[in-house]
C-alpha cells in the first residue's frame, strides 16, 4: 500500500465561492470544506440558506443607482459579472469506454486527448480502465505526470466493482469499505479531490437507507484522513430516487460525503423512471461534482432527452459553480463526436444562461 506524508495531506474540493461581496464570499466559501469538520446540522443550515435565502440576500445587500431594484440575480449572472463562466467543462473517461475497451484509446493518454482533441483542462477517471494499477505506484506516478504536462487537472475517480458499500452482510460491507482504500490513496496521489461510489443495497427502502450511509459513513471517514470526498452518483435501482439518495446522505452526516448528480441515471426499473428534474433539485444541495449525460442531439445541437437549459439551471441555483463532466453515452454519433456535441452544448449554456 502507499503511505503518503502529512505534508502532502491537504483537503481539496471544487471550488463554490461567488466573489461578490465579503458576506455572500463568507456564506459560500465553507462548502470547500476545506479545513475542519462542520456538522450535518449546520452544513444543511448552510445550504439552505444558499437555496432558500439566496437571492433575498443578495437583493438587499447590493443596491443599484436610482433605486432600481434586483429583480433576479443567479449564480451565473453573478459569474458573468467577475468575467468568468458560470461553470466550468470537464470530461468524463466513460464518454471514451468503447474505444478504450477496443484497444482504440489508451487510458495513459487520456488527459491528452483531453487537452489536444476537446481543449479540456480537466478530466474525471473510471477505475475500470486502470483497475490492476490502482496500487502501481510507478503507473499512477506516469497517470500523473502525463496530466501534468498537459496541464490537466484529475478531479476524481468514478469507483465500479469494488463490492456494494451497502451490502446487508457485514463482512461483507467492512470489505467493500476496505476495497475502496486504495482508490482514495490513489485519489490523492493524482491529485484529486474525490471518488465517486456506488450506493448499492438489499432490502426495504429504510434498511437499504441505514446499510448503506453505514458503509459511506465509514469510508468517508477513511476519506478523511486524506483529504479525498466521497461522493454518490444516482447509479440505478434505489440510488436513482433522488429523495432515497439525498436521505442517504443525510444519514451520513459527514461533510466529506457528498453526491455527484448525472442529469441521466433516473432509471429506478424495468420501464419506470423518477423524474431527472426533481432528483437533480434534491441531490445538487449536497454535489461537489456533476455529470451531464448525454445520448443524442437534434438539428439545433440540444440533447433530446434532458432540457440543458433547465437542467443546468437547476444546477446553478443551487450556487454550483464548479466543473460539469461530458458523459457521453450516445451510439447515434462516434464517441468523438458526441463528446464534442456535448462540449458546444455546454459552452452555448455558458455564454446564454443567467
Amino acid at each position: 500500500p502507499m503511505v503518503f506524508p502529512s505534508s502532502m495531506v491537504r483537503l481539496e474540493g471544487p471550488s463554490q465561492a461567488v466573489n461578490i461581496s465579503a458576506s455572500v464570499a463568507a456564506m459560500e466559501s465553507d462548502r470547500n470544506m476545506r479545513i475542519g469538520y462542520i456538522s450535518g446540522r449546520k452544513m444543511r443550515s448552510m445550504i439552505r440558506m444558499k437555496q432558500i435565502g439566496r437571492r433575498e440576500f443578495i437583493k438587499k445587500s447590493i443596491g443599484f443607482a436610482g433605486g432600481v431594484s434586483v429583480m433576479s440575480i443567479t449564480g451565473a449572472s453573478l459569474a458573468s459579472c467577475s468575467g468568468q463562466p458560470p461553470f466550468k467543462i470537464s470530461l468524463a473517461e466513460w464518454s471514451l469506454h468503447r474505444a478504450l475497451r477496443a484497444g482504440e484509446v489508451e487510458h495513459l493518454n487520456f488527459a491528452s486527448i483531453a487537452r489536444n482533441e476537446f481543449g479540456l483542462d480537466a478530466i474525471e477517471y473510471v477505475n475500470g480502465f486502470f483497475f490492476d494499477k490502482a496500487e502501481d505506484q510507478s503507473y499512477l506516478k506516469e497517470m500523473k505526470s502525463r496530466a501534468d504536462s498537459e496541464g490537466v487537472k484529475s478531479l476524481l475517480i468514478m469507483c465500479d466493482s469494488e463490492g456494494n458499500l451497502g451490502d446487508p452482510d457485514g463482512e461483507a460491507r467492512q470489505q467493500a469499505v476496505e476495497n475502496h482504500h486504495k482508490l482514495v490513496m490513489a485519489a490523492k496521489y493524482l491529485g484529486c479531490h474525490s471518488i465517486r461510489v456506488n450506493a448499492r443495497s438489499e432490502g426495504s427502502w429504510e434498511e437499504q437507507m441505514k446499510l448503506a450511509a453505514d458503509g459511506l459513513r465509514t469510508l468517508t471517514e477513511f476519506g478523511d484522513e486524506y483529504g479525498i470526498n466521497v461522493i454518490v452518483e444516482n447509479h440505478g435501482g434505489l440510488s436513482s430516487n433522488g429523495l432515497w439518495l439525498s436521505g442517504v446522505i443525510e444519514k451520513v452526516d459527514h461533510p466529506r460525503c457528498g453526491t455527484l448528480p448525472d442529469f441521466g441515471n433516473f432509471k429506478l426499473g424495468e420501464d419506470e423512471w423518477y423524474d431527472r428534474y426533481k432528483g437533480i433539485s434534491e441531490l445538487m444541495p449536497y454535489a461537489k461534482a456533476v455529470s451531464a449525460k448525454s445520448h443524442d442531439f437534434d438539428s439545433d445541437g440540444n440533447e433530446i432527452n434532458t432540457d440543458y437549459f433547465r437542467m443546468m439551471q437547476i444546477v446553478l441555483d443551487a450556487g454550483y459553480n464548479g466543473y460539469v463532466g461530458i458523459e457521453y453515452e450516445g451510439n447515434n454519433l462516434s464517441e468523438m463526436e458526441g463528446i464534442r456535441a456535448t462540449k458546444k452544448l455546454l459552452e452555448r449554456l455558458q455564454n446564454n444562461i443567467g
